[in-house]
């Protein structure tokens, strides 16, 4: 823990509320990834889901075509069958209104669920950052454990040869004593 903290330190200075969480949990052996959908989608209000759904359809073919269908309804209906008396004449003064309100109430709602969804991409951008940050930081710490026992297995295998290098030594001594007796 203090190879991960020092490693973070001398990196970055001194540690965020996020980075010493994420110390605690390699420290406690937790994870850090969750759902963030659920866990966003569980806080949001009756006002807030219904401003989704809305503008989820607002931004839709079937709202497109639906609406497509109800303007060309209505211009069929004030231009041709209702020819003596129409009830908004040529001009279309009262569907002007409609498509002005409309639009007056859409842009909010599709703005209020764009601010949302700037909310959660936020939420899960922190969350991939503590995710990468634990896992970065347990690479670096297995990496310093390998390098670790690395170098003390060429310290054995140092010390091996040392003594395989005596023992021919001593065995060529000893052969060499052999033939000049």
């Amino acid at each position: 823990m203090e190879f991960i903290k020092k490693t973070l330190e001398e990196e970055k200075g001194e540690l965020t509320a996020l980075e010493q969480e994420v110390v605690t949990s390699i420290q406690e052996q937790e994870t850090v990834s969750r759902d963030i959908h659920r866990e966003f989608e569980g806080r949001l209000t009756f006002g807030q889901r219904m401003a989704d759904r809305l503008a989820t359809y607002g931004g839709s073919w079937k709202f497109i075509l639906t609406f497509l269908g109800i303007l060309f309804c209505w211009i069929i209906i004030n231009t041709v069958l209702l020819m003596r008396k129409p009830f908004d004449p040529f001009p279309f003064i009262l569907l002007n209104l409609v498509l002005s309100c409309l639009a007056a109430f859409q842009a909010p709602v599709i703005m209020m669920s764009q601010n949302r969804q700037d909310a959660k991409d936020r939420l899960r951008s922190e969350h991939d950052y503590r995710v990468n940050l634990k896992a970065e930081l347990e690479i670096r710490y297995l990496h310093q454990k390998l390098d670790h026992f690395l170098k003390k297995e060429w310290q054995t295998l140092l010390a091996i040869q040392e003594v395989q290098i005596d023992l021919m030594n001593e065995l060529s001594g000893k052969g060499t004593g052999k033939k000049s007796s």
